[in-house]
Order: C-alpha cells, then sequence, then structure tokens
C-alpha cells in the first residue's frame, strides 16, 4: 500500500497521502465508536427505543442543517481547512458537556451541540481531498480506506473495553477520539488554490438542474433512511439473538473489512463500470442485506453474508457518489455540492433513525428491516430511470 499510496504525488505538488489518510482514520475512528454502540450507551441509561430513536436521530438532523451552512462558508471564503480545525475542536469541547448530566434533554442538547460542528467537517475535508489529489481523483478510494480501518480498529478494540469496564467508559473513549481528530487536522497542509473556471461558474440551481442530479440526491436519502434499523438497532437487535458485544464489534468490523477490500478495487471497477451501475446495484445489494438481517440474523453465515455486503451498500455507493458530485459541480461550488450530499443523507439518516426507533417495539425487528429494504429498493428503481449514464 506505501508504494501505490506514498510513491506517486500529484504533477505539480507532493501528494500528501499520510496526512490526508491520518485524518480519515481518525475521524471515522469516531464514526466506529458511535454507530455500533451510542443506542447500546443510551439503553444502558435506561431510555426507551423511542427516546433512543430521537437521540440518534438529532446528530442526523443536525447533518440536514450544519453542512450547508458551512459549505457556503467553505465556498465563499475559500478557508476549508479553518472550518475543519474548528469544527474538529468545538466538536470536542461540546461532547464533553456529557459528563456533567445524563438526563434526556441535557444529552439531546449535547447531541445537537456536537455535532452541529461535527457535521462542518467531512464535506470540506472531502473537497480538500479532492483538490490535494486533482487529476488523480480516481485514487480518492485509496486515501479514503484508511478511515475504514480506523472504524475497525475502534468498533473491536471498543467492544473489548466495554465488555471489561462497562459502558461508563464509552463517553471517556469518544472524547479521546475527537481530542485526536483535532490533533490530525493540525497536520493537514493547505490545498492548492483551484484555478477559476467562467464555463463552468454557474450556479447552485442551475448545476441542480442538470439530469439526473436531483433524483441522486433523492435517492441519497433513501440510501440512509434505510440504513436507519442498522445503525441504531443492529447492536441491539443482535445481543438480543444471543451474540456477545466483542462479537459484535467483530461482526461491524467485518462489514468494514469488506468495504476496505472494495476500496482497493474500485479504481478498476471506476474504469470498467459507470456511476450509475454502480449505484444501482449498491442500492438492491442493500435491499437484500436488510431482508437479511430481518429475519435471518441468527443464522451465522447468513449474518457473515450480510455483513460483507457492507462493501456494496456504503463503500461502493459512497466512493460513487462522492465521484458524482464531483462530476456534477463546477470546482467553485464543490464545498456545497459535498455539503448538500451529506445534507440529504443526514434527513435520510435522521428519518431512518425517528422511524425505526418508533417501529421496533411495534413491528418488531422483521417489519422495520422490510421497510428499510423498501426505501432501497425505491431508490434503486429510481436511479435506474432517471439517472444519466456517467
Amino acid at each position: 500500500m506505501s508504494s501505490t499510496g506514498a510513491g506517486a504525488g500529484a504533477h505539480t505538488a507532493p501528494l500528501p497521502y499520510w496526512r490526508l489518510s491520518g485524518f480519515y482514520f481518525s475521524y471515522f475512528a469516531l464514526l466506529g465508536g458511535v454507530a455500533p454502540f451510542l443506542a447500546l450507551y443510551f439503553e444502558s441509561l435506561g431510555f426507551s427505543a423511542a427516546r433512543i430513536g430521537e437521540l440518534v436521530a438529532i446528530p442526523m438532523l443536525m447533518r440536514c442543517l450544519a453542512p450547508n451552512l458551512w459549505g457556503w462558508i467553505g465556498d465563499a471564503t475559500g478557508q476549508r481547512l479553518l472550518i475543519v480545525r474548528c469544527g474538529a475542536l468545538f466538536t470536542a469541547l461540546c461532547f464533553a458537556a456529557i459528563f456533567y448530566r445524563q438526563d434526556y434533554w441535557w444529552l439531546a442538547a449535547v447531541m445537537a451541540l456536537h455535532s452541529f460542528f461535527w457535521h462542518a467537517i467531512l464535506p470540506q475535508f472531502e473537497a480538500i481531498t479532492l483538490t490535494h489529489l486533482r487529476e488523480q481523483a480516481s485514487r480518492y478510494s485509496q486515501v479514503r480506506l484508511w478511515g475504514s480501518v480506523g472504524f475497525i480498529l475502534t468498533v473491536v478494540l471498543l467492544g473489548e473495553v466495554l465488555e471489561r469496564f462497562g459502558m461508563q467508559a464509552y463517553p471517556r473513549v469518544l472524547l479521546t477520539v475527537m481530542c485526536a481528530i483535532v490533533a490530525c487536522s493540525l497536520l493537514i497542509p493547505a490545498p492548492p488554490v483551484a484555478p477559476s473556471s467562467k464555463v463552468l461558474g454557474e450556479g447552485l440551481l442551475q448545476q441542480l438542474r442538470r439530469p439526473g442530479v436531483m433524483a441522486f440526491f433523492l435517492c441519497v436519502a433513501l440510501m440512509q433512511l434505510s440504513h436507519g434499523p442498522y445503525y441504531t438497532f443492529l447492536t441491539i437487535h443482535l445481543e438480543r439473538l444471543g451474540y456477545s458485544r466483542g462479537f459484535i464489534g467483530l461482526l461491524w468490523a467485518l462489514g468494514v473489512l469488506a468495504e476496505i477490500l472494495l476500496f482497493l478495487l474500485m479504481r478498476p471497477l471506476l474504469a470498467r463500470c459507470s456511476l450509475k451501475l454502480i449505484l444501482v446495484v449498491s442500492f438492491a445489494l442493500a435491499a437484500l442485506r436488510w431482508i437479511l438481517l430481518g429475519n435471518y440474523a441468527g443464522d451465522l453465515p447468513t449474518l457473515l453474508f450480510a455483513q460483507c455486503l457492507h462493501a456494496a451498500t456504503f463503500g461502493a455507493f459512497h466512493v460513487a457518489a462522492v465521484h458524482f458530485v464531483q462530476h456534477s459541480f463546477s470546482a467553485r461550488l464543490q464545498g456545497q455540492g459535498q455539503a448538500l450530499y451529506a445534507t440529504l443523507a443526514g434527513v435520510g439518516g435522521a428519518l431512518g433513525a425517528l422511524y425505526s426507533g418508533y417501529a421496533w417495539d411495534s413491528l418488531g425487528a422483521s417489519w422495520t428491516f422490510a421497510l428499510a429494504a423498501l426505501a432501497a429498493a425505491l431508490g434503486a428503481i429510481i436511479l435506474a430511470l432517471r439517472l444519466q449514464r456517467a
């Protein structure tokens, strides 16, 4: 990996491969602590499934608001790196308030405040990375895969930590990872100045009106909506089926390991397959995955296969989506384009967390995941009909 990743720099300046990769590593290490275990932490505090769904949805609601605001500021000022650094710092400072109280409304405020800054970070950093890559944009997946490595390590190690020390250790681990994100942000070099383009300098609304762009963003929301039961209740679901927390951590890690393998293959895959084909297949496999998790998670081989499908439902989808946004928006509007992608993902994720929270106890796991499969299947149909070959 080091020979291909760090060896070939950009034509105009060396690619800061390891510093970019290090930031992805720390950022997604935090997600590895949040996605599998946040609902479990709230359950340990005695909250009901509906309250858990609401608390998990709050950061996703912030993902609907924050990226567009910060994306507009980043495009207007060009200070994307400063936004990343300040966002990382205030994420940690706001989250530290969780040690003061753990009642519902205080936790809701903590979730809202820290995630307002956390969700400022990634869209701006995606734009920074693509600016560093320039004509090497197909190497994006080689940089991004280190985020998946960070996710895996956190999931595996945190699962063991929680088995040994209990859920009271959980917020301390998250705060430590947030401090690591701050440190990594300080190591990122400023991106090269992107040349202005009068030809592609049309406004945001004009670029949104391009064929298939609005259909794409609708389907981004549908994909994240379909992940609602997965991110909110999978750990609880598997625990009730008799799996240990340590093993559940390994199952989360397996999904991300499959994602990493996909990232390694993504460059030749992008050369051979259209973005439309990759996106449609990822949605179809998502529908299959949710049916399997909702009905057959007690069968270990089926569960392992379903987790391997994470390579398609997140890995292939995310890389194809980032490339689609890059192709659909001019260099001047890359920040707002990536922010809009994050926003629609946040809308879908929030709705997914809310509906799964309200459906989990009343409808059960099978029907909750069936609704997720329906959303993914609908996304596949819309993309197949509306998206131009890209």
